[in-house]
Order: structure tokens, then sequence, then C-alpha cells
């Protein structure tokens, strides 16, 4: 039986219970790439150099509002770590085969997930965000470019800037990406959010 150890909500969402979301590969080529140590890392995003290691190990996941921070250090975007979308033209990206980021672990009844609709991100990111009850952003978020997004399923709270909204199936929302933003499910089933950014800097 796995030893249960305690985790820091403020940096990290929690432990692995199933596959590995490999993308800790490609957090640590972009860290190489920048010729950036792991401790430079930490000190840049405000997390301790063990998380890092944890982080480009796959042994944990960060939390979404981490994982923008790491790849801003970095200077690329969360988009670069989900590959395998579309087909051989890269026009169509079928039902079931397109690639799904794991942010948080379902298990602690706080998933994220986010289900990449773009093929081509050269000028906007599309994703679903598959959101568990309670789960959610983990805190603010801010960069560059425009978003605009449509609730398919459940119930959110979005907080822009110092409004707050609850929105419910087929309400939209559309703003500045360098407002401060924050979502999290407040219903009592999976909530599923169609989101596009523009640029591809998220």
């Amino acid at each position: 039986m796995a030893r249960k150890r305690s985790i820091n909500t403020d940096t990290v969402d929690g432990l692995v219970d199933g596959m590995p979301p490999a993308f800790g590969g490609t957090l640590r080529m972009s860290r190489h790439l920048q010729g950036m140590t792991m401790a430079q890392l930490a000190l840049k995003v405000g997390c301790s150099e063990s998380l890092i290691s944890k982080i480009e190990c796959d042994r944990v996941l960060p939390s979404l509002q981490l994982l923008h921070r790491l790849v801003q250090a970095l200077g690329t975007n969360i988009a670069s770590l989900m590959t395998g979308a579309g087909d051989k033209d890269g026009v169509i990206a079928r039902a079931g085969e397109r690639p799904v980021l794991v942010v948080t672990p379902s298990g602690r009844g706080r998933g994220l997930k986010l289900e990449s609709l773009s093929i081509d991100r050269a000028l906007m990111q599309a994703n679903i965000h598959i959101i568990a009850p309670g789960g959610g952003s983990n805190g603010a978020i801010q960069h560059e470019g425009e978003e605009v997004g449509y609730v398919l399923q459940g119930v959110v709270e979005m907080t822009i800037g110092e409004r707050r909204f609850r929105l419910g199936v087929g309400d939209s929302f559309y703003f500045r990406s360098d407002h401060p933003h924050a979502y999290v499910n407040v219903g009592q089933e999976e909530a599923r959010i169609l989101w596009v950014n523009s640029p591809a800097t998220f």
C-alpha cells in the first residue's frame, strides 16, 4: 500500500494516482533549452527546487496556476505540452483521439483536464476545460491576449478582475487575458467549457 504524503495545495494539487500526464519531460527539455537550472526556475516561479524535480519526473501534478507560471518562465505555453492532435494534414482531430492534459487528479474531487481542440496553434489555442466538482484554476491567472468561452455543461463561478459571475449551460464570456481571471466548478456535476485563447500564450 502506498504511503500517504501531505500536499501543499497552494503549489500542487495532488499525486498522480494513475498514468502520469507525461509532460514533465517536455518541461525539462524547455528548461534545458533556456539554459536554466532547476534552482533558477524554482526561484522564478516561487516554488521549491524539489517540487520542480518531482514535476519533471511526473511524480506530482502542478496546479493550473503553477503550470502557467512555469511555461511563462520558460518562454512557452501550455499548448506546447499537448501534442498528437489532428490528421496528417493537420485539419481534423477525431473524438477520442485528441490529447488531454491532466492538470489535477480527479481522485481528490478537484480534478481538471484540458482537452486540446487546436491543431495549428500559431494564432489561437482552443481547449475543452473539464472540471470536476470543486475543481478549477486554483487561483487567478494573467497573460497576454483575449479569451472567449461557452459553458457546455455544469455550473461555474468565474472571477474576472474584481467581478464575479455564475455561469450555466449556454452562457458565454469574453475578456482580455491581462485581467486576472479564475474559475471554479460550483455545481454537483462535471463542468465543461469550450475555451479559446488568442494568441496561443496560455
